[in-house]
């Protein structure tokens, strides 16, 4: 059982009630939820349960309304010998990649701050949908530090340069120029973060499931992408939402396709 994060499902809210659900991940580490090690598993875990559901259309990530996460939990972290975060860095750093590396789409609905290792899981995250009174910030080069995940992501998501400006400074980043950047996909009033992001999710839950997350390891493949589309589409030939959605174009045009996800 975990402590700190609670997965919950949506159900289907179109006609009928058909297609799959969405989940919502809530942290909730009060006051402030901070990501230890401990938070970073626990977040890890449930996404890998979601990951493994079929029934599962899109992941929504979420802290409350307060705050995603205000950064890194320093008293941990100041604990820790070197020995011990040698043996725990690659476990880490694997955890806060985790909404990457599972089929669904994921959103990151981020209120008050995301910073240090909860910008880094967002940065994870296929959508970033933030309310317009939110910091972001990767500050760990204040403490003597760096992100253990996210500098390739926010390398490739808003180029190096920018990137290493962030990095190098840790200053924080406000809507409006995390909008300029990239570095969001969405600045909504602070009340609509969580409607918005589920809003987003939901689209997909008639979606060609296998489509998608085909779609989204080649993505993940980075510069090995080209290679990995070859054997992704390949694949998708052996399913019977390709021979659904091809003869549904075929016949009605796009849009009609009743896709089961298998």
């Amino acid at each position: 059982m975990a402590e700190f994060v609670s997965l919950s499902r949506l159900e289907p809210d179109h006609a009928g009630g058909s297609g799959r659900g969405v989940a919502v991940l809530r942290i909730a580490r009060p006051p402030l939820n901070l990501f230890g090690t401990q938070l970073i598993r626990e977040i890890a875990a449930a996404a890998l349960a979601c990951g493994a559901d079929s029934g599962i259309a899109a992941l929504v990530v979420y802290g409350d309304e307060r705050v995603f996460c205000a950064g890194d939990d320093l008293a941990e972290l100041a604990a820790l010998p070197a020995e011990q975060a040698t043996a725990m860095a690659a476990d880490l750093q694997t955890a806060l990649g985790c909404l990457a590396r599972i089929p669904q789409p994921t959103v990151a609905a981020i209120s008050g701050y995301a910073l240090g290792a909860g910008l880094e899981l967002a940065l994870s995250a296929d959508r970033r949908i933030i309310g317009d009174n939110v910091k972001l910030g990767l500050p760990q080069i204040g403490t003597g530090m760096i992100p253990l995940a996210g500098i390739r992501r926010l390398s490739l998501l808003i180029g190096p340069g920018a990137a290493k400006d962030l990095v190098y400074t840790g200053r924080f980043v406000e809507p409006d120029e995390a909008a300029r950047l990239g570095l969001v996909d969405q600045v909504v009033a602070p009340d609509d973060v969580l409607d918005s992001a589920i809003a987003w999710a939901r689209q997909f839950s008639t979606g060609p499931a296998r489509a998608l997350a085909a779609a989204k390891a080649v993505f993940e493949a980075g510069p090995h992408g080209h290679e990995r589309a070859r054997t992704e589409w390949v694949q998708l030939f052996d399913t019977d939402d390709q021979r659904v959605g091809t003869q549904s174009y075929l016949r009605d045009g796009p849009g009609f396709a009743e896709f089961t996800g298998a």
